[in-house]
This record gives C-alpha cells, sequence and structure tokens, in this order.
C-alpha cells in the first residue's frame, strides 16, 4: 500500500555516539515486520489497527467541519472503507466507544482517536525540497489547516532560496538546525531528487527529527528510533499495472472461456453423432 516503511535500521542515536569511531554502524538488509504498537502506559494496538486509524481520523474531521454531530459505526466504516465488525473491534483497542441506537459521538471519537495518533495538538512539519513536489506538498498541507503546521521550507538549490512556496519563504538548507532547534515531535518531509534524499535524511535526524516522509525513492539508512514512511509515486504505478494487466489477461481467457462454450452449445446434436 502507498506509505509502506521502507527503512535499513541503524542504532539509536545514543548508542552511535557511545561508539563513535567504531568500524561503523550495523545495520539490516530489511525492516522486521511489526506486530503492534504499544506506546508505555498504554494498551496494545495492533499495527495493522493503527495504520486504520489515521483512515477514521480523517473521516471524523470531516464530519466535524460539517457539522456532524454523531455517526453510527455503518456510516463510520463505509466512509472509511471499512466494515462496522472490523471498525468496531479495531475502537475497541482504544476503549469503549459508542452508544446503542445513537453511535458515536463524532468530536469525542475524534478526540480520542487524535490522542492516540499523538495528533491532538499541532503537528510540526518540515519540507525539504522546493521543486514541483515540494511546492505541490506545502500548499497540501496548508489546505489541510487543521492539526499540521509547516514550520518551513528548505532546499539548497541557492536559485530557489528566497522564492515563495504557499505562503512560505524557502530558507537554504543550512539554516535547517538554527530552524529546528527547542523544537520537538517534528516530522520531517523529503522532497528531493533520490540521489540527495540519504543526505537529507542525515541531516534532518542530527537535527533531532524523528520521524521521516520521503516520496523520494529508493531506501534510507537511518537509527532504529527514527521512524519512515516511504512514499514511491513510480512504484505504486507499476504495482497497479502488474494488477490491471493481470486482470485484463484473466478477464480475456475468461471471455474465451464463454466463446467456447457457446460454440460448443451451438453445434448441432447430429453433428456431435456424427463426430462421435
Amino acid at each position: 500500500a502507498v506509505g509502506s516503511v521502507r527503512r535499513v535500521v541503524r542504532e539509536p542515536r545514543q548508542a552511535q555516539i557511545a561508539h563513535l569511531g567504531s568500524a561503523g554502524h550495523r545495520h539490516s538488509d530489511a525492516t522486521p515486520p511489526a506486530a503492534s504498537v504499544m506506546p508505555a502506559g498504554r494498551r496494545l494496538v495492533p499495527a495493522a489497527t493503527a495504520g486504520r486509524l489515521p483512515v477514521y481520523h480523517r473521516v471524523l474531521t470531516e464530519l466535524l467541519d460539517r457539522g456532524v454531530e454523531s455517526v453510527s459505526s455503518q456510516e463510520l466504516a463505509e466512509l472509511s472503507g471499512s466494515n462496522p465488525a472490523k471498525l468496531r473491534k479495531d475502537l475497541s483497542h482504544l476503549g469503549s466507544f459508542g452508544t446503542r441506537g445513537v453511535g458515536y459521538s463524532v468530536e469525542y471519537l475524534h478526540f480520542h482517536i487524535s490522542r492516540e495518533l499523538g495528533i491532538a495538538r499541532e503537528l510540526p512539519v518540515v519540507i525539504v525540497g522546493a521543486g514541483n513536489l515540494g511546492q505541490a506538498l506545502a500548499g497540501y498541507t496548508a489546505a489541510m489547516g487543521r492539526g499540521v503546521v509547516v514550520l518551513g521550507v528548505f532546499d539548497a538549490d541557492r536559485s530557489v532560496v528566497g522564492s515563495t512556496v504557499a505562503g512560505h519563504t524557502v530558507k537554504a538548507l543550512s539554516s535547517l538546525p538554527r530552524a529546528l532547534k527547542g523544537k520537538d515531535g517534528v516530522v520531517g518531509v523529503i522532497a528531493t531528487p533520490a540521489e540527495a534524499a540519504q543526505a537529507v535524511a542525515d541531516r534532518l535526524v542530527a537535527c533531532g527529527v524523528s520521524g521521516l516522509l520521503n516520496f523520494a525513492s529508493g531506501v534510507l539508512t537511518v537509527p532504529a528510533d527514527v521512524e519512515v514512511r516511504s512514499i514511491d509515486v513510480g512504484l505504486e504505478l507499476r504495482v497497479l499495472a502488474f494488477h490491471s494487466h493481470h486482470r485484463s489477461s484473466n478477464n480475456a481467457v475468461s471471455r474465451h472461456g464463454d466463446a467456447e462454450a457457446v460454440d460448443a452449445e451451438a453445434v448441432p446434436a447430429a453433428t456431435h453423432e456424427e463426430i462421435a
């Protein structure tokens, strides 16, 4: 799915500092699958449920903006592309919600999912890369409004530094440490060419960023305590092309089989006897 986790794990930053001067960083070739998410002192939330919570949150945000006060599990499931049973099971991991015959309070459920996702407060974001993709992302996050605040747009290209993108003046990448000093919980968005992505990721991690949303192709090498979500549009298009191709092939085979069946039924009985 879009937004799949793609990363190579290195030691946490503290371990790296303790081993400066060693032969190198320990890393693996693949990310171990996450079975569950369990913040300290909180109940266990399965990884699959954690992946659906942002969808529920988005739908509830839209309902809030429309002034909707309550929603049934059936309605919320349909709007989220899920089913009522799965929705109720997901929400049961967070607590007890909903009233029989009434449904869920949109505002109350929105608050609890926001808290579980860690976005009950504003999510600070920095975007690195002021090209076409970076500009589109800056405009999109600005349009999102609720919950996301763009701290700045940065680029290493001096020709674009000082220009305006979605109301933000593009700053030099070298000014990133100063812009992020003393700020916690910042998510870095990488919208650079693939060849620059790793260097940008290293710079963001060095500034204390603990979450990266990577739009460049390829796999990033990051410390184990840094979460990476990668969105490779080209890769997703190839996956869709694969499914489309095989669906078309299967349909063609099915139509061919149906045509043969029709031809067989059309042969006169006498002909069958003659053939026998």
